[in-house]
């Protein structure tokens, strides 16, 4: 039988960041998983915090290079890998200079959260699922963590769906505690639109609340995790509202089994 192949997009992963119940997981998930015989990717965004030397990331200039325009303006995409040793497992970087350079990850030292996190969001899902495509890998399933890829579900099924390479993926979103305070640019709804997703396709994020985010990767995904132990009980009540699958919380002795064993039902 065919490896099972996962992709997996992450907010934050340690070691690269601090340690979180997101970070932790997105780290050690797929090293458990590519244990237990399934292939993987792994992908997350350039912060400005992540020390490349330390880190040894360099950039891949097969990959790099290409230009995504978003909100009429031209963003340049690199992309940067780096090797956790212990796990035999790389992870890829998704690198700008306007919107990762900064030395934080969605908000400044203040604590206020960065105003063109909307259009971070958009950069980062595209440039992942546009850096699969480069590299020639289809993935059975594209398991998301945390808000910033909440864009990758709808990007699936409404604009590459036509893609040979994501034809047959199926999109998992984890939720985690991780809840922005302040609406995104209310021209959220108007930047990520691409050929094939129309204003009635996110329709619910006319106003971006963290909750109306969420529904909207709930809406496009095939099934949700429960990533954290707490997580916005709105959120919670409308994927059980939605009848997709979903998996309830794990703690850290069985999540793996547990999410690899979700994997198959899916």
């Amino acid at each position: 039988m065919e490896k099972k192949r996962i992709l997996y997009i992450s907010q934050e992963i340690t070691p690269y960041l601090p340690e979180s119940e997101m970070s932790e997981i997105a780290r050690y998930l797929p090293q458990g998983v590519q244990e237990r015989g399934r292939e993987i990717r792994t992908f997350m965004p350039r912060y400005g915090n992540v020390n490349e030397r330390r880190n040894q990331l360099h950039e891949v200039i097969r990959l790099s290079g290409m230009n995504l325009v978003i909100n009429d303006t031209d963003h340049p995409l690199i992309i940067k890998v780096a090797s956790i040793q212990a796990a035999r497992m790389q992870v890829y970087f998704i690198d700008n200079e306007d919107y990762f350079q900064r030395k934080a990850i969605l908000k400044d030292d203040k604590g206020n959260e960065f105003e063109d996190n909307d259009e971070r969001a958009v950069f980062f899902a595209r440039g992942v699922l546009e850096t699969v495509i480069k590299l020639r890998w289809a993935p059975d399933i594209i398991h998301c963590h945390g808000w910033l890829t909440s864009l990758v579900p709808l990007y699936i099924k409404k604009y590459y769906y036509n893609d040979p390479l994501f034809s047959q993926s199926k999109v998992v979103y984890s939720v985690y505690n991780d809840d922005f305070k302040k609406t995104l640019d209310p021209r959220f709804n108007e930047k990520l639109l691409l050929d094939g997703i129309t204003k009635e396709d996110v329709e619910v994020i006319n106003d971006p609340s963290f909750l109306n985010v969420s529904k909207l990767a709930i809406d496009y995904s095939d099934a949700a995790i429960q990533g954290t132990e707490n997580i916005n009980g709105d959120v919670k009540d409308y994927i059980k509202k939605s009848g997709k699958l979903f998996l309830d919380y794990h703690p850290k002795e069985t999540y793996i089994d547990a999410y690899n064993e979700f994997y198959d039902k899916v």
